[in-house]
C-alpha cells in the first residue's frame, strides 16, 4: 500500500512540474500575441493569444486538480471544455468586428510573433506528451496544446496569404477556421468529462 502510494505521489509530482511550465509559457505568450495581434490589427493573432489564456486557464486548473481524484479531475475537463467553447465564440465576435473594420495585418509582425509562439506550443506539447495517458487531466491538457500548434501553423500560413494577396481575408478565414478548432475541441473534451462522470457514477 505504501508503495502505491508513493507511486501516485511521485506521478503528481512530476505532473505538477510539468504544468507549472507550460502554464507559465502560456501566460507569456498571450501576453506577447495579444498586444502584436492589436498592434499588427491581425485577427489570427488574437484568435491564438484568446486560445493561450484559454489554455492558461486550463493549465492553472490542471494544476489544481493533480492528486485530488478523478471526480475533480472529471470537472476540471468539464471546465476545460466550456473555457473552450466560450473563447471559441469570442473569436467570432473578433472575425465580425475585422469584417468591419476591413484593416490589412501587418504581414512582418503576424509572421515573427506567429513563429515564437509555434516554438513555445510545440516546446509545450512535448513536455505534455509523457503524461498526457496519465488521467483525463492531462490528457485534457495535451489536447488544447494540439490544437495550440495547428493553429500556430494556420497563423503562418494566414500571414504568407495575406503577404500574397494583400488582402486580410485569409486572416479573417484562419480566424474563423481557430474558432471551429476550439468548437470541436470543446465537444471532445466536455464528452470525455461527462464519460469519465458517468464512469464514477454507480449504476442504478
Amino acid at each position: 500500500m505504501k508503495d502505491c502510494c508513493e507511486i501516485r505521489g511521485d506521478v503528481a509530482g512530476r505532473q505538477r512540474q510539468v504544468l507549472s511550465v507550460v502554464l507559465t509559457i502560456n501566460v507569456v505568450m498571450f501576453l506577447v500575441e495579444f498586444v502584436g495581434g492589436i498592434v499588427a490589427h491581425s485577427t489570427a493573432l488574437l484568435a491564438d493569444s484568446v486560445d493561450m489564456l484559454g489554455d492558461a486557464i486550463v493549465y492553472g486548473f490542471s494544476l489544481y486538480v493533480v492528486g485530488r481524484g478523478a471526480v475533480w479531475q472529471s470537472r476540471g475537463a468539464l471546465l476545460k471544455g466550456w473555457i473552450m467553447a466560450i473563447f471559441g465564440a469570442s473569436v467570432l465576435a473578433e472575425v465580425v468586428a475585422k469584417v468591419v473594420r476591413g484593416a490589412v495585418p501587418a504581414v512582418d509582425l503576424m509572421s515573427g510573433i506567429g513563429l515564437l509562439a509555434l516554438i513555445a506550443n510545440a516546446a509545450v506539447l512535448l513536455f505534455l506528451a509523457k503524461r498526457r495517458d496519465d488521467d483525463i487531466n492531462m490528457r485534457s491538457a495535451w489536447v488544447c496544446s494540439r490544437n495550440d500548434v495547428i493553429a500556430n501553423v494556420g497563423v503562418l500560413l494566414a500571414a504568407a496569404a495575406v503577404a500574397i494577396t494583400g488582402s486580410a481575408w485569409p486572416d479573417i478565414v484562419m480566424g474563423l477556421m481557430i474558432a471551429a478548432l476550439f468548437g470541436v475541441a470543446a465537444v471532445e473534451v466536455i464528452r470525455g468529462a461527462h464519460g469519465a462522470r458517468a464512469r464514477l457514477t454507480p449504476a442504478g
